[in-house]
């Protein structure tokens, strides 16, 4: 498998987007990565706007950008919770400076601002954020999927299977 070996981290807090969230990390993990899911608690359940659970394998205490080769932030409204954790606005950061793939869909661009991670990047993201998005200093286009370098951004649940498959290949170093 193409992605054996490789180390995701997909962060997860209470009314994350339920498909923005299990799509890309069972595609990932089909392909072999490890994705752990990363909430501000481990072994806790957050639900998903739609009611669907998801577990914790580790809270954002536990984790260190080193230690991993990508991450996932989900839409949702998850992401307006995510962007106030010092922890994972600091593991962003890190991601960003090592150049490790990035993955955003949908409201989660809003991590990547309060990250201020965004300056110069061609993406993407719900069109409701993308004010936010250009005063970040991002170039936003309406796309399905936008690759910048090592940032992958998305649109919204339709988008999906692009997404999925542009950040699965910029991980494997495919794109």
């Amino acid at each position: 498998m193409r992605l054996s070996g490789k180390r995701i981290v997909c962060y997860v807090e209470h009314e994350f987007e339920d498909l923005e969230l299990w799509y890309p990390v069972l595609r990932l993990r089909e392909e072999g990565a490890v994705v752990d899911l990363v909430g501000p608690q481990a072994n806790y359940t957050y639900k998903g706007k739609y009611g669907v659970p998801c577990v914790s394998d580790k809270s954002i205490h536990e984790v260190r950008a080193v230690d991993y080769d990508g991450v996932l932030v989900p839409g949702g409204w998850a992401p307006d919770k995510l962007r106030r954790y010092p922890e994972i606005l600091t593991f962003l950061q890190e991601m960003d400076q090592a150049k490790k793939p990035i993955g955003h869909i949908c409201h989660a661009g809003w991590v990547l601002v309060s990250a201020k991670i965004l300056q110069g990047v061609k993406t993407t993201s719900t069109p409701g954020i993308k004010d936010d998005m250009e005063n970040a200093g991002a170039i936003w286009v309406d796309e399905e999927v936008v690759v910048d370098g090592h940032i992958i951004g998305s649109r919204r649940p339709p988008d999906l299977p692009a997404y999925a498959k542009a950040f699965a290949d910029v991980l494997a170093g495919e794109y």
